[in-house]
């Protein structure tokens, strides 16, 4: 996908800036040492900066020219105009910018700071490409429903390809938090609850941004987000306060961290919140100690969204100086938007209350990373308007957008086999997301435009659909004057419901903690009055996280799970609706019961009084009025096949140092092709820290044609059994493990059990 037709010089303004470009102290002083000493050479330029040009390079701000959808994502802020921030560029007074308009804006300030500033060190552009730049692909919590995390890598790889022909070096991307608490608004930006689908996906999306080098003109520098464990705000709310374990933390929380920087991700973004009373972005022990000491990680750290500043409402910082001193020295490389590192790092170290070493050393890291972008060598290298024309929304762009979005959706149920419809059958398209370009893309998308994308009622009309009414019956937080009845008068002059209703955009993403995860009570409405009318109700349900669902809606013969799916929404809806291809995802996070169970996941423990199967028994870890299970579990998904599990294969020991494969049959006994997801889980019965009822080790989609079975197999080995022991250090145990293969977590599939030996010992701990 690399563009190998790319002129340099095509990007710049004129002769002047390329001939101020060559002859920049920065250009020379990197070109007279060995080009293969990095170090060395960064730092010829850090010895000829002032201390305000240092502090400069590690001050990242929100661009001043940027688009509407870019300034409302963000607190406002009294910044400087666009002329008085390309003053600040040329001054030395920033690194670069984030979320701007383009690659002529880029242009424009790149060529200013070539042409005028002192040392001539580029700029470097970032943005938040969440889930694609132009063309938008389903929110990631939706991608991480497809449990193929080769499609993540490919969708990555396109939205880098859009977005560094827009001038764009680098993305606040991937968010690998793991999310339990589905009260939680920003669980649409990660890959659910599980550890291993966070690890494979945040390696997958480095790997998918970043390409074969990130000096290549379509490789964007990925930023492994929010460092650490933003997803176990307390009670599910953004910014709050996180208490864990340390075990927890390294356990659940930071796998898919490591994944990430283990992937080649050169940045990483400090989170939010505190974690066991000290904020992220003054925590040495996780910046230093984890991170640099133990990960070895590279790269530079970047400060969320005045995170640094915020460390003085939360009472850890006496002021704004002291908050940049207390961040610098905790290892947060690079200040955002607050000004705080430009404004008193100088003054900071002069004083003796940052030491000079500190302040080159994330200097250098910041150099090295523009250095490995390829910025040196050429500024303007991802800055050229005529391809960020072209690469936007193309073809290749929107099918895999459709195809994306297409094994995202996941069907939690499907009585009487009411899908997939027949496009012939009259159909009743109703709810507040039944047509209409709105919350179509889903929250956090800067450069994609809901105008672009399909909405459901043109995606089901262009599959053939002409019978088809459309009526919205409500709003989405709001009933609408005479609503239900138009829509209860369509309903009955129908064959078929498909009730559209769900969470809009704006009730899903950043600062949307929720504290009922339920359908708004108008669409609840709707929903009662329309299933009173008998007709046979498809509901599709638009989400960035899992819902409790209730009453006609949880009654629902068949309900389709669609998250916030992008450009290509109503296309790819349409096409699994009337069979053109089956449903394929699951659920990368549980669907509770009630709102009131959350935070819950399946890989809970069992207590000491475990709730049994079958019939309430007082006295047991269950709530008065749900079981203490989800209502959808993790890893659920229906097809259009009829899937059996049968015939488990698993040997009765585990060699200390061997393998063994475990193995089920799968068949599909039904009429139609479907594409099932084979998932293995363990459980360690009895251990020196006790373990989760269930832990996913591996998975497999396996295409099944009507009528045929096929063997899956997987390889287990001690390694596969491991966790960490009382002295926080990896270990295994000999004993027996429960080993399920299985549609989901909560589902038996098939069952069976080993002991890991050692020394001939079958049982007991080490």
């Amino acid at each position: 996908m690399t563009d190998i037709t790319i002129s340099r010089r095509a990007a710049l303004m004129g002769a002047g800036a390329i001939v101020a470009w060559a002859s920049s102290p920065a250009r020379a002083l990197l070109a007279e040492a060995d080009p293969q000493a990095l170090p060395a050479r960064i730092e010829a330029i850090v010895q000829r900066m002032t201390l305000e040009e240092k502090a400069g390079q590690l001050q990242l701000n929100a661009a001043a020219w940027s688009g509407g959808i870019a300034t409302g994502l963000n607190p406002p802020s009294n910044g400087p105009s666009f002329e008085g921030q390309v003053a600040d560029a040329v001054a030395g007074k920033l690194t670069g910018v984030f979320n701007g308009n383009g690659a002529e804006m880029a242009r424009r300030m790149q060529d200013a700071v070539m042409r005028q500033s002192r040392l001539k060190i580029p700029l470097i552009f970032a943005a938040d490409v969440i889930h694609g730049h132009r063309t938008i692909f389903p929110v990631p919590v939706a991608e991480a429903a497809s449990f193929d995390p080769d499609l993540a890598m490919r969708t990555a790889r396109m939205a880098a390809y859009e977005a560094a022909a827009a001038g764009i070096d680098w993305t606040f991307f991937p968010m690998v938090d793991i999310a339990r608490d589905q009260r939680w608004g920003r669980t649409m930006e990660g890959a659910g609850e599980d550890p291993l689908l966070g690890q494979l996906f945040a390696a997958a999306r480095v790997k998918g941004f970043q390409g074969r080098t990130l000096a290549d003109a379509d490789a964007v520098m990925a930023c492994v987000k929010h460092f650490a464990a933003y997803g176990a705000a307390e009670s599910g709310l953004d910014y709050n306060s996180v208490d864990l374990s340390e075990r927890t933390l390294r356990e659940v929380y930071l796998p898919p961290y490591k994944a990430g920087f283990d992937a080649g991700a050169m940045s990483g973004m400090a989170s939010f919140n505190e974690i066991n009373g000290i904020p992220s972005h003054g925590n040495p022990w996780l910046l230093r100690k984890v991170l640099r000491d133990e990960w070895r990680f590279p790269g530079f750290i970047v400060g969320d969204y005045t995170g640094d500043e915020e460390m003085i409402a939360a009472g850890f910082a006496k002021d704004g100086k002291d908050a940049a001193r207390i961040a610098l020295l905790a290892g947060v490389d690079m200040s955002m938007q607050s000004n705080l590192y430009a404004q008193h790092l100088p003054a900071l170290v002069r004083e003796g209350a940052v030491p000079q070493a500190v302040l080159d050393e994330s200097v250098r890291r910041v150099l090295a990373v523009k250095h490995q972008l390829g910025l040196f060598d050429d500024p303007f290298r991802r800055i050229d308007t005529k391809r960020e024309t072209a690469r936007s929304r193309t073809k290749p762009a929107l099918a895999l957008s459709r195809e994306a979005a297409q094994k995202a959706m996941v069907l939690l149920k499907n009585d009487g086999d009411l899908l997939p419809l027949a496009p012939s059958r009259r159909i009743a398209l109703i709810g507040p997301f039944a047509s209409g370009q709105h919350d179509l893309n889903g929250p956090w998308v800067v450069y994609g435009d809901n105008n672009q994308a399909i909405d459901l009622a043109t995606g089901v009309k262009a599959a053939g659909a002409r019978n088809v009414s459309v009526t919205p019956g409500s709003g989405v937080e709001e009933p609408l004057a005479g609503g239900i009845d138009a829509a209860v008068a369509a309903a009955r002059a129908a064959d078929v419901v498909v009730l559209a209703i769900g969470e809009s955009e704006t009730m899903s993403g950043e600062a949307q903690s929720r504290t009922a995860i339920t359908v708004p009570a108008p669409q609840m409405a709707l929903a009662e009055a329309v299933a009173a009318t008998g007709k046979p109700i498809v509901v599709l349900l638009k989400n960035g996280r899992g819902l409790a669902l209730e009453g006609a809606v949880k009654d629902a013969p068949a309900i389709l799970v669609t998250w916030f799916l992008g450009s290509e929404t109503g296309h790819a809806i349409a096409d699994v609706l009337f069979g053109k291809v089956g449903p394929s995802g699951r659920l990368p996070l549980s669907f509770p019961h009630e709102s009131g169970q959350e935070p819950y996941y399946y890989a809970h423990k069992a207590t000491g009084r475990p709730a049994p199967d079958g019939p309430r028994q007082p006295y047991k870890a269950q709530w008065r009025t749900s079981p203490n299970a989800a209502l959808y579990p993790f890893g659920h998904g229906l097809t259009y096949g009829k899937v059996s599990y049968a015939a488990p294969v698993v040997p009765a020991t585990l060699p200390w140092d061997g393998r063994i494969e475990v193995a089920a049959t799968v068949t599909n006994s039904g009429t139609r092709p479907c594409e099932e997801l084979v998932q293995l889980y363990i459980r360690d019965r009895v251990a020196s820290i006790t373990r989760p009822v269930r832990e996913m080790k591996a998975f497999r989609k396996v295409a099944l044609a009507p009528g045929k079975s096929e063997r899956v197999a997987f390889t287990l080995t001690r390694e596969q059994l491991q966790f960490l022991g009382k002295d926080l250090q990896p270990t295994v145990e000999p004993g027996t493990f429960d080993v399920w293969i299985a549609p989901s977590a909560q589902a038996d599939g098939v069952h069976g059990t080993f002991d890991l030996v050692r020394l001939g010992v079958r049982s007991g701990r080490s």
